[in-house]
C-alpha cells in the first residue's frame, strides 16, 4: 500500500469493500490511540481509577481490586478492538473516514474494476 496515494472519496471506498474490491490497512497502535481520545476514555478511566484506590484506602480490598481489574479490562477491551471499531466506523460515517485517513490510522487502496 502506499503512503502517498490519497484516499479514495467514501461513497467510493464504501462500494469498493462491499465488492471486495478495497484493501484496508488500519495502524493498530493508532486506532487505539484514536478510538481512546475519540471516546474519551481517559476522562472516564481516570475518575474510576480513583474510586478503585478510594475504595482500597476505605478498607474494601476486594471490591476496590475488582473495580481496579474491571477499568483495566474495559481499557483493554478498548485497545484490542480499536481496528475493528476504525473499520465499521469508516464504513457508516464519511466524516469519522475523513478523519481516520487524515491522521494515517486508515490507509486504503482501490483494486481496478473486474472487467
Amino acid at each position: 500500500m502506499s503512503a502517498a496515494q490519497p484516499a479514495p472519496p467514501h461513497a467510493e471506498f464504501v462500494a469498493a469493500y462491499r465488492a471486495g474490491r478495497a484493501r484496508v490497512a488500519i495502524d493498530r497502535a493508532g486506532a487505539a490511540r484514536f478510538v481512546s481520545a475519540r471516546t474519551l476514555l481517559p476522562l472516564v478511566l481516570l475518575p474510576v481509577f480513583g474510586l478503585a484506590v478510594a475504595l482500597a484506602l476505605l478498607g474494601h480490598f476486594v471490591i476496590g481490586g475488582l473495580v481496579f481489574v474491571v477499568t483495566l479490562a474495559l481499557r483493554q477491551a478498548v485497545r484490542a478492538s480499536g481496528k475493528g471499531f476504525v473499520l465499521s466506523r469508516a464504513l457508516a460515517d464519511a466524516e469519522f473516514y475523513r478523519a481516520a485517513c487524515a491522521a494515517g490510522i486508515l490507509r486504503v487502496e482501490l483494486d481496478a474494476a473486474p472487467a
